[in-house]
């Protein structure tokens, strides 16, 4: 990969990095203060999965960035990068649940404050994309069992080339 691509993702990264800490200390905060008329116990879980979803996604962009650096280095193509590739399934995976929590904190608040019922089709919605994220997460796993057949195969050309220069 150019080197100038790399740079480019990392600048990337970093401003999502820069954008998520904003959301996490102002945006949170203001929607905390926003929805003040709604009772503590459904006013929580629903900051605290936006916040956990928040630190998920920064996990990744993390793990992207160390990756990107194997990358620039030549060293991807290690058993090194699959604790890498295993945070960032683990993280998919995670923010695939919080997006179900929130469906549930949803109805929950609806119900509650509301009194209303919320309608099928949003908790649909909001599960389908659930399942779209953990669907993006089953990708990235088969990506990672893509990685381990690149490293075993690294390793057998490096194997073929140590024998080759004995021959010789």
């Amino acid at each position: 990969m150019k080197s100038h691509v790399i740079t480019a993702l990392r600048v990337v990264i970093a401003l999502a990095l820069l954008g998520s800490v904003f959301v996490q200390t102002v945006m949170l905060t203001l929607a905390w203060r926003d929805i003040d008329d709604i009772p503590l116990a459904i006013r929580i879980p629903v900051i605290v999965i936006f916040f956990l979803e928040i630190v998920a996604l920064q996990v990744i962009a993390v793990c992207i960035w160390k990756l990107l650096g194997m990358v620039r280095k030549g060293t991807v193509f290690s058993s090194s990068a699959f604790k890498y590739v295993d945070i960032v399934i683990g993280a998919i995976f995670a923010i695939s649940a919080l997006v179900v929590s929130h469906a549930i904190a949803l109805a929950r608040l609806n119900h509650l404050v509301l009194g209303d019922e919320v309608a099928p089709g949003v908790i649909a919605l909001i599960g389908g994309f659930a399942l779209v994220v953990a669907g993006v997460a089953l990708v990235v796993l088969v990506m990672r069992a893509l990685l381990a057949q690149a490293v075993r195969r690294d390793a057998e050309a490096t194997a073929y080339k140590s024998e080759l220069d004995e021959v010789i």
